[in-house]
């Protein structure tokens, strides 16, 4: 029996397109992860799809949140790690030199993809606080999307096993409609496993629906008639 697809209606005002990580060192051909996740976002043309999703919300009005990861000189004392932890902190993945510190940061692994600035900068995105593991709980983005009074979310971003599903799950447990976007994400492939593959199986199990950009793009601009 095929699982049941509980879809999601668009109400501008009540729903905000959430992007994860969209930075240099997961999407960049520079980027310290590119070695791993870059068949994976070529593959999907994650990058082209993440711009269009960008576009369309702007055009049609639909707001937009930023959930970034940042590790400033205080995360490297951590004394106990996990796996992805410990390695990104030997990588130097989304190093800042501080959190009121921007030196060094334009154009660095934790700087945003060049081509999506022009969304993020244009003082209306909203960028939450960093989370530091995975998931949103650590940073203030539950609290900034219910500010506003919205309950529903579009979600794309990198990693899709990671941080694009653990921040689905959180935002699930919150209370909130969560569609992700299955082709404006992408994961590392390993010799443990395709963290795409493994991510694709959970969106379908948990989210309110799972769109291609196409479909996302429809429904956003059906929501603006």
């Amino acid at each position: 029996m095929a699982l049941p697809n509980p879809g999601m209606k668009i109400d501008i005002k009540r729903t905000a397109l959430v992007i994860i990580d969209p930075q240099n060192d997961f999407l960049s051909p520079d980027g310290v992860t590119w070695g791993v996740v870059g068949e994976s976002v070529t593959e999907n043309n994650t990058v082209d799809n993440i711009e269009t999703l960008f576009k369309t919300a702007k055009e049609i009005g639909l707001p937009v949140f930023i959930s970034p990861h940042y590790y400033y000189p205080a995360d490297h004392g951590w004394k106990f790690e996990g796996t992805l932890e410990a390695l990104m902190h030997n990588i130097g993945m989304f190093d800042r030199k501080g959190p009121l510190n921007l030196d060094g940061f334009e154009g660095s692994g934790a700087d945003w993809l060049e081509r999506y600035k022009p969304f993020i900068n244009d003082g209306a995105t909203v960028v939450v606080s960093p989370h530091k593991i995975y998931g949103p709980e650590s940073n203030d983005l539950a609290l900034q999307l219910r500010k506003r009074d919205i309950g529903k979310v579009i979600l794309a971003g990198m990693s899709a096993n990671l941080c694009v599903e653990s921040h689905m799950r959180e935002l699930l447990e919150q209370g909130f409609k969560v569609a992700v976007v299955k082709d404006a994400t992408a994961a590392a492939k390993l010799p443990e496993g395709d963290g795409f593959l493994a991510a694709m199986i959970n969106f379908r199990y948990m989210a309110n629906t799972v769109w291609t950009t196409a479909e996302a793009v429809n429904a956003i601009n059906e929501s603006g008639r």
